[in-house]
């Protein structure tokens, strides 16, 4: 999740769960080269995430099992949280889950414990700027392929090219 220019748009991750990855709605048609789908456990969390903040469905988001995340802005960002219930905090500020949330340059998002179901997702504007392989910036297990798992002292580059979703309908 590097290759973002020193001072670019970024999420720092201070602290993971037990597992944070880069996810989107993955790698369909590929079966029949053997390559599974891969992708979002919750599609629909993730893309209920990606259009809160404007993004188009096929961008990336951190996907995040039973929450303990904490990133830090480098900039200001625009996130949304959706999926699995957990307490979310700005500052230690509570903020709600499956809205926009505002991230002023040096602010602490964290995600704590997870309540209810297992994965959440975090969207941010522009999406998580890593390369596709095989038409998806997923993280595919098996074969250790797409990009590395997200892991504290890592960088999670933002897109600064924002294709925004007018119309979830066409999207």
């Amino acid at each position: 999740m590097t290759g973002d220019p020193p001072g670019g748009r970024a999420l720092l991750v201070e602290r993971t769960g037990p597992l944070v990855t880069v996810q989107d709605r993955g790698r369909p048609g590929w079966a029949r080269s053997g390559v599974s789908r891969s992708g979002a456990a919750d599609r629909r969390s993730l893309l209920r995430a990606n259009l809160l903040v404007g993004n188009t469905p096929a961008a990336a988001g951190l996907e995040v099992l039973l929450g303990g995340l904490q990133v830090r802005a480098t900039a200001h960002l625009v996130v949304a949280v959706s999926g699995a219930e957990c307490p979310l905090a700005v500052d230690g500020r509570a903020v709600p889950r499956d809205a926009v949330i505002d991230l002023p340059p040096g602010a602490r998002l964290s995600l704590g414990t997870a309540t209810a179901g297992l994965r959440a997702y975090l969207a941010v504007r522009g999406g998580v700027a890593v390369p596709a392989e095989l038409g998806s910036r997923s993280r595919w297990a098996r074969p250790a392929r797409g990009p590395a798992r997200t892991s504290a002292g890592g960088r999670c580059s933002t897109s600064r090219r924002w294709a925004r979703c007018r119309d979830p309908r066409t999207c």
